[in-house]
């Protein structure tokens, strides 16, 4: 039996013991050196070859990342972790460090207890490692900390102690102030990280060393002995003398919760129902014995095995035959055929995994990233996953063969399986395909994988900005009448609260129109400045959009309020000056005059003049064009700073702050969208290639007006709608 065979065996017995078990990520901003740590980790498990970890980047499978050299996926991989004489089994997720691959971060938190944080010791907590922190915290999910890089400190910067203890102090405090700011109230000065109880580890993933308080200990290999080591080339003797794996496993083994001990906290916050209920029981206790209840946090295409559901199992235990149902799917059974553990590209087949393990299932056909498995058919499905951003760039995408246009469709369907972070919209009418992703590389990673992995050619538009609309101010009441005459809607249209934004964003406000606890609910919005009949009117939420009914004693309006949620879903989704998404806006219906007799306000009565109405109310309101903006963090030399502003400015962009760090200049820059495509190359070019600069998705911002007839126009134009008479004074007369 070879060593990779013998650790599965091992994982096998230890699979059933929680306080052996740990779920832990891998996270942090893009190359501070995420992969090359969990290679080490999973070659110190004897997964992969010493050799190579670090080299082959075993979790970078896929082959656009190993040309890129990034992390596009978050791959998975089991291994056994040997601590004080015991078998520990590990459940290891690598996630990636890009903004636009954030949504697989969201993920991968939900099917993990612990993180470790990877900060690059040279580079410090960049916007990027604030995000993954951030994602981590809203999902109750325990970080430990390990500094990286620290052989650059001592070669490169030829940092003495002092100056590198300063460092070290700084990365901590930043990380410390980021979990004061977002954890829970009562888990905040327990999860702090420090140096003495062992919660953070410094070193070198490249060349496989670390070191911390506890290794330390065992070790006696002091920070001196380190620094001497690093001078000296002996990088190699330090990895044989306090080994990287051992360190950080240790320190995940001894400081973050095995799955039993996370799940009494975390299932409050990522499942709603009630949790005095046998399902709510069984997965607070992670009871392998109860009903299935499993989490699928990803799905990978695979073209041998088709769909490969991967996730987190709550409660009870899968075997392979079992029959589970897929929240959403309308009550069908699902048969499991074959169960798996998951080791980078290789899946290791399995008859059983119980709760608290994550596991690889072929069978459920239905399923996509985010969906609930169980073994019962009303189960309440687990919260949907909050994404920081939305999907900002869009490209038109066609088959280049006639003949492979179902094919392409197929593919595209599949594409938003595996990343729910990617939108597809499919519009047979047209046949034109739109693909939305959160930027340029994501869509082009997207555009490779329909190319290369399905075997599709396919032709595509120029990159399209996603554009949100809003109103200026109140507008309306305004009268939409159904074709037939017989009812009437009066609804006014107004910019929503920023704080009622904010808390949707941050899902304290649900999405749709059923909501468990209406009185805490309507507290919430009052105190963020809603009036008391507005929040008791409150019908249904649309992304960052609300529908009320501040009527009073309307008869037939009980019947007929479906039939207008529908209008409102119609009008989140296609707002009156573009036909893009609308953004924050608060519509209220005002009064309505409907017929008695239900045959005159069926839906294609009651939708058209609830549509018509709310999209009056929008004109008179003055409707505003929303661009999305970016966040760039620009780390140059100081002599190359004006080349830098200069690009930052032709691009619209407004630069916000400029700190010096050494011979560096950090600028930080709010840039449209629209006006980053081929910064990297131009900002390359601009600096000789002297640049370090990252990204953020920073939500909307109103786009110049004297630029929005001319956007509105394309946009119009692109989509086939017909050019309009293009003055706001007259739509705020009508």
């Amino acid at each position: 039996m070879g060593r990779k065979e013998d650790n599965i065996a091992r994982a096998m017995a230890v699979m059933e013991d929680f306080p052996r078990i740990r779920n832990i990520g891998i996270a942090a901003h893009i190359d501070h050196g995420k992969t090359t740590l969990s290679d080490n980790l999973i070659a110190g498990a004897g997964m992969m070859s010493e050799e190579l970890a670090g080299k082959q980047l075993m979790l970078d499978f896929d082959e656009q990342e190993q040309a890129r050299g990034i992390t596009i996926n978050a791959a998975v991989a089991s291994m056994v972790h040997v601590f004080d004489g015991r078998d520990f089994l590990i459940n290891l997720i690598d996630t990636p460090g890009h903004v636009d691959f954030g949504g697989d971060v969201t993920r991968a938190m939900r099917a993990v207890d612990g993180v470790v944080i990877v900060v690059d010791s040279v580079e410090g907590v960049m916007p990027q490692t604030e995000t993954v922190i951030k994602q981590a915290l809203r999902e109750r999910v325990q970080p430990v900390l390990f500094i990286n890089k620290v052989d650059r400190l001592i070669n490169e910067l030829k940092l003495n102690a002092d100056e590198m203890q300063k460092r070290f102090i700084k990365v901590i405090t930043d990380v410390n102030r980021l979990i004061i700011k977002h954890a829970p109230l009562e888990l905040r000065q327990k999860w702090q990280v420090n140096v003495q109880e062992g919660k953070v580890a410094f070193g070198s993933a490249f060349n496989n060393w670390a070191i911390s308080a506890h290794a330390m200990a065992t070790t006696k290999v002091t920070f001196k002995d380190i620094v001497e080591d690093v001078r000296n080339g002996k990088q190699k003797e330090l990895a044989k003398k306090t080994p990287l794996h051992k360190v950080i496993l240790d320190m995940v083994i001894n400081h973050l919760p095995n799955p039993q001990t996370a799940q009494a906290y975390r299932i409050e916050q990522i499942w709603k129902g009630d949790l005095e209920s046998q399902i709510g029981k069984d997965m607070r206790a992670c009871n392998r014995k109860g009903s299935v209840s499993m989490m699928i946090t990803k799905m990978i295409i695979d073209p041998h095995a088709g769909e490969i559901a991967v996730g987190r199992i709550f409660s009870g235990s899968l075997r392979k035959g079992t029959e589970v149902y897929i929240s959403g799917t309308g009550g069908s059974k699902f048969k499991i055929q074959v169960l798996a553990f998951m080791v980078g590209p290789d899946r290791v087949q399995t008859e059983q995994v119980t709760a608290g393990n994550i596991a690889a299932i072929i069978g459920l056909k239905s399923a996509i990233a985010g969906s609930t498995i169980s073994g019962t058919a009303d189960m309440e499905p687990f919260e949907p996953m909050t994404h920081y951003t939305d999907p900002v760039v869009t490209l038109a995408i066609e088959a280049k063969h006639t003949a492979d246009l179902p094919k392409l469709i197929e593919v595209l369907r599949n594409v938003s399986k595996a990343d729910p972070s990617i939108q597809v919209d499919i519009n047979t009418e047209t046949g034109e395909h739109l693909i939305s992703g959160m930027g340029e590389l994501h869509l082009e990673i997207t555009l490779y994988r329909v190319k290369n992995d399905y075997k599709v050619e396919v032709q595509t538009s120029d990159p399209i900005v996603v554009y949100r609309e809003t109103v200026d101010h109140l507008g309306g009441p305004f009268e939409g009448k159904s074709p037939n005459k017989h009812n009437k809607f009066y609804i006014k249209a107004q910019p929503l609260e920023e704080s009622v934004i904010t808390m949707i964003k941050e899902n304290q406000i649900p999405q749709g129109s059923k909501f468990k606890d209406k009185k805490a609910l309507i507290d919430m919005l009052q105190k963020a400045g809603f009036t008391r009949e507005e929040a008791r009117g409150l019908e249904c939420v649309d992304g960052t959009n609300v529908f009320l009914d501040t009527t009073k004693g309307i008869q037939y309006l009980d019947e007929t309020m479906e039939l207008l949620i529908e209008a409102f879903h119609e009008v989140c989704a296609r707002g009156p000056l573009a036909n893009e998404r609308v953004y924050g806006l608060k519509f209220s219906l005002d009064d309505a005059k409907l017929h008695e007799d239900s045959i005159h306000r069926g839906p294609a009565q009651v939708i058209p003049a609830g549509r018509n109405s709310m999209y009056g109310a929008m004109c008179q309101a003055m409707r505003v064009l929303m661009e999305p903006v970016q966040k760039v963090y620009v780390s140059v030399p100081v002599e190359l700073m004006g080349s830098v502003t200069n690009e930052i400015q032709q691009r619209r962009g407004i630069v916000e702050e400029m700190n010096q760090d050494g011979d560096d200049m950090m600028i930080i820059a709010r840039v449209p969208v629209s006006g980053m495509f081929g910064f990297a190359s131009a900002i390359r070019g601009a600096t000789g290639g002297k640049v370090l600069w990252s990204s953020e998705n920073y939500g909307y911002q109103r786009s110049p007006g004297e630029l929005q007839k001319e956007i509105v126009g394309k946009i119009r134009e692109r989509k086939g709608l017909k050019p309009e008479p293009y003055d706001e004074a007259y739509y705020a007369g009508l």
